[in-house]
């Protein structure tokens, strides 16, 4: 819808399908060359997802940005509703101290389907996040938009404990939905899940980040 009111798209389909910048490398080389100060990170979100689902093309070109970006001792954080390719474990080729992060708001299939359709499953998003925090990278897990009840029941501590290796949890409620305001008292909602959010990372170790 945003990038429907700015005039980026004109349709839903419009939208669905990806479009490469031909000379992305080139611009990106370009730009990260006249830089008088370099910038400590650079964010690859899901505003255009670096690693779209069962977009190859999209894939090969992130990687050859992101090994890019390093290049220039600059590190990357990443974030996707995709799988994280097992070559960024490659240190020789990216940063080591670049953070790689999945957006996570349940672990159940069906609402994925019909909030995320067109992504990794669940299963597979955090299979692939495991993989490189046990070659000894930093992994993240964004828990945001994180629904309410009436949007899906679920078990908060269920997601947790599937994440438990994860060296970074961001959790934050669920904005720009009219549903989540209709559930009873949706702000206790979201103050008792991050209670229970920053009790488990304070018990596992993990750096959070809570926007609730």
């Amino acid at each position: 819808m945003m990038a429907l009111s700015y005039g980026r798209v004109s349709s839903y389909d419009d939208w669905c399908r990806p479009r490469l910048v031909a000379n992305a490398a080139y611009l990106l080389k370009k730009e990260l060359s006249r830089m008088k100060v370099k910038p400590d990170c650079i964010h690859l979100c899901l505003s255009t997802d670096p690693f779209m689902y069962q977009c190859p093309e999209v894939i090969k070109l992130s990687l050859e940005l992101i090994s890019l970006i390093n290049s220039h001792d600059i590190r990357c954080s990443i974030l996707t509703k995709g799988e994280l390719p097992a070559e960024l474990a490659d240190t020789g080729r990216f940063a080591a101290d670049n953070v790689y992060g999945i957006s996570l708001g349940s672990i159940n299939e069906e609402f994925r389907k019909k909030w995320e359709p067109g992504t990794a499953s669940y299963a597979d998003r955090i299979h692939a996040l495991r993989v490189l925090h046990e070659k000894g990278l930093i992994t993240l897990v964004h828990m945001e938009p994180y629904p309410t009840p009436n949007i899906v029941e679920q078990d908060i501590g269920d997601i947790l404990r599937e994440v438990a290796f994860a060296d970074q949890l961001f959790f934050g409620r669920w904005n720009y939905n009219n549903r989540v305001k209709q559930y009873p008292r949706y702000l206790s909602f979201y103050a008792a899940q991050a209670e229970l959010v920053e009790r488990f990372c304070a018990e596992h170790g993990i750096n959070d980040g809570v926007n609730a």
